[in-house]
This record gives structure tokens, sequence and C-alpha cells, in this order.
């Protein structure tokens, strides 16, 4: 991998970014506003609901947003034939995915400080745990959804396609990595299938990090959803078209 023109990719990316101010305000402020939602609602009714979903919308809103924005984007680009015309340079599809996600990686870091601040300031999550830690897991989620969107981006021929991916690969996710039923308390297959979800090792670490100090099960759980992560890359390097038949 040529690092320069991974370098140059992630610089394009950024610049992009900052001139779609419509997105770039989605991808920060998005989901510190749907994280404040859902404090609101469960302000006034009685337990802590908040401090027990708190910390999986926490995983959760930074994995859907940047799914969607990076599968638009990687779409946009082709269908337009930028793609195109950027892999007749000098430059492999690897390369080309590795500029995005470190471009978005970054964008995902700033939007897990804002969000990790938000919740852990003033909308009061206890977290027991390192919280630096609990940002961390944030940006590995985010890259996550990134990642997931670069390769999901490869199968779709319209934005309309891509977005339609999200039944397949993000809802699944969602309904069973705990943030709802508890992954124990589910029934034996459908905990079986959550093992294979990424998003559930995301949930668990951010949960262990609100209950405990322990750290342990966090770096494993981290470990494994930046492996789907790199899996999800190179699955994308594997698939990518250069352009919409």
């Amino acid at each position: 991998m040529n690092v320069s023109i991974l370098l140059a990719v992630t610089a394009r990316v950024l610049t992009q970014l900052r001139r779609d101010r419509r997105t770039a305000a989605m991808l920060l402020v998005l989901p510190c506003v749907l994280i404040t939602l859902l404090w609101w609602m469960f302000r006034d009714m009685p337990g802590s609901l908040f401090d027990r979903f708190g910390p999986g919308l926490l995983a959760i809103f930074p994995f859907i947003v940047m799914f969607l924005v990076t599968s638009v984007t990687t779409l946009r680009e082709r269908s337009s034939g930028t793609l195109e015309r950027l892999l007749a340079m000098p430059m492999g599809k690897l390369e080309f995915l590795g500029g995005y996600a470190l471009a978005f990686g970054l964008v995902a870091t700033v939007q897990a400080a804002l969000a990790v601040t938000l919740s852990t300031g003033p909308l009061g999550l206890q977290v027991t745990g390192h919280v630096w830690l609990l940002g961390l897991v944030a940006v590995a989620d985010a890259v996550l959804g990134t990642a997931l969107g670069l390769f999901v981006s490869a199968f779709a021929q319209t934005e309309f396609q891509a977005v339609q991916f999200m039944p397949l690969f993000v809802i699944p996710q969602i309904l069973l990595c705990g943030l709802f039923v508890p992954r124990p308390a589910l029934p034996g297959v459908l905990h079986t299938i959550s093992d294979v979800l990424p998003l559930s090792y995301a949930t668990d670490a951010m949960q262990g990090l609100v209950s405990s100090t322990a750290t342990g099960d966090v770096w494993r759980d981290l470990a494994i959803v930046a492996g789907f992560a790199l899996a999800a890359l190179a699955g994308g390097a594997a698939t990518l078209r250069r352009r919409t038949p």
C-alpha cells in the first residue's frame, strides 16, 4: 500500500466533507441530537433508563450514521464516474478504501468525542470505567459502520438501493445486540446469531465500561470489532467495481 496515495485520498475526502456542510453536520451533530432525544424521553420515567440504554445508543447511532453516509457517498463516486477516473491513476482499491476509512475515522473521532462528552456530562450518564475508553469504543464502532458502508456500496446500483441494505446489515444487529433484551436472555438460536454480529461486541464493551472498571473484556470486544472492520474493508476492496453497470 502506498501511504502517500492513501493520505491524498484521505485529504480529498476531508476536503469534500468540509465543503458539504449538511453532510458534515449530519455526521457530527445528528448522533448528539438523537441521544439527547432519547434522554429527554426517559428523563421523567422511573428508574435509570438512560443509564441502561445510553451505552447501547453510543454504539448504535454512530454506526448507523457512518454506514449510511459512507455507502451513499461511495456509490455517488462510482455512478458519477469519479471512481473510474481515480482508479485509472496509479492507485489500488485498497488505497482508495483505506483513504475513505481513515478520513471517516478521523471524523468518527470528533463525532465520538462530542457524543461521549454530551452523554457523560450534561446528560449525566454514569460511567464506572474509563471515559476515554468509552470514546475509543465509539470510534471503533463508527469505523465499523464506515467499513460496512464501503462494503455494501459494491453491491448497490443506486443510492436508494444502498439505503435498502440497512434492513439486512444494520437492523438485525440493533435488535440482537443486547439493547432491548440482554444477550444472555435471548433464545439459544438468537444468542448464537448475535455472537457473530459485531455490534453485539461494541454494545457489550460499552455496557461493561458503565458497570465496571475492569478492562480485559473491553479490549477483547474492541479487538473483535476492529477485526470485523478490517474484514469488511478487505471484502470491499475485493468486490469494489469501478462503475455502476
